[in-house]
């Protein structure tokens, strides 16, 4: 198959994906991209070896449009992006898919739909939406069924898969404690897609009860087989963690490789624009949507 021609649209506060997703496609300049406003990004690019590790036989990102074009300049100039344009919609007609890059999900339905309905691929960044009706009006939007892709890259991470073994020990997981840093309605998706993905016989969703004090935010779901703790803790200091508790055992994994997974996360992407098979189930995005909606705490 052909090389992907991707526009990525970006930036929001707090969020650097622009930088770091088309310099997975793309590989970067270091003498620009030391200056990224999140040095967390150069620092785990500087201990890849590229082009080896990169997603450049699958794509690159050829396109970038941002709120300001001196920001788009410089994701441009350290990600190696050759056309910067002025509005989003000028992407279209250039390239084959898009990567909105953005998680002020408030926005996504409003940025996605021009290229929703002109037919392009979109991976929309976490969380796809923070209400049930706009993540209907993207996927009603759809002209085909696997247009949209959206997930957490956490999903992908390796470290924080459960193994066979631990599995076949722990026995059948009843309960969850999993545990981020920041807002519950950008990061919690963090704590809840890998959970979602990897309990296929939690039942259905029975009640979700939030609860926020200052920082901290907690959100209890029940599920008819499983409950789920999920703490988000704002700016006090909390690792990426889950420990995973079963009938007969447990079993705790710690997030580590921002890199990894957002690579397999792309390539998956890429995956079903070539293919068209829907790979995340639709359903567990829209109960992941569902769950977010309503541990919202305005």
């Amino acid at each position: 198959m052909s090389k992907l021609k991707l526009g990525a649209i970006g930036m929001s506060e707090g969020n650097g994906h622009p930088y770091s997703w088309s310099a997975i496609f793309n590989g970067y300049n270091m003498e620009y991209m030391k200056d990224c406003p999140f040095p967390v990004i150069p620092d785990y690019l500087s201990k890849q070896s590229f082009p080896d590790d990169s997603l450049g036989n699958l794509g690159s990102v050829t396109h970038i449009w941002t709120q300001k074009r001196t920001m788009s300049e410089h994701i441009a100039a350290s990600s190696k992006i050759q056309y910067i344009v002025d509005n989003m919609e000028d992407m279209i007609g250039h390239i084959d898919a898009v990567l909105l890059a953005r998680d002020d999900a408030e926005n996504h339905s409003k940025m996605a739909l021009p290229f929703i309905k002109a037919g392009l691929p979109v991976f929309i960044d976490k969380p796809f939406a923070l209400s049930m009706q706009d993540a209907r009006i993207m996927l009603n939007a759809q002209t085909f069924d696997q247009q949209i892709f959206s997930c957490s890259s956490l999903r992908y991470a390796r470290e924080l898969q459960l193994s066979e073994a631990e599995r076949n020990d722990m026995g059948d997981i009843v309960y969850v404690e999993g545990s981020v840093m920041k807002h519950w309605e950008t990061y919690g998706m963090h704590i809840l897609e890998p959970i979602v993905a990897q309990i296929p016989n939690r039942g259905r969703l029975l009640s979700v009860t939030p609860i926020k004090s200052s920082d901290m935010h907690i959100v209890l779901v029940q599920w008819k087989n499983c409950l789920a703790n999920l703490k988000v803790s704002g700016k006090i200091p909390s690792t990426l963690s889950f420990t995973f508790y079963g009938t007969q055992g447990n079993a705790t994994k710690v997030f580590s490789d921002s890199f990894a997974c957002f690579k397999a996360s792309l390539s998956t992407f890429v995956d079903q624009v070539n293919t068209r098979n829907q790979i995340i189930p639709r359903s567990e995005t829209l109960e992941i949507v569902e769950i977010i909606e309503k541990g919202t705490i305005i």
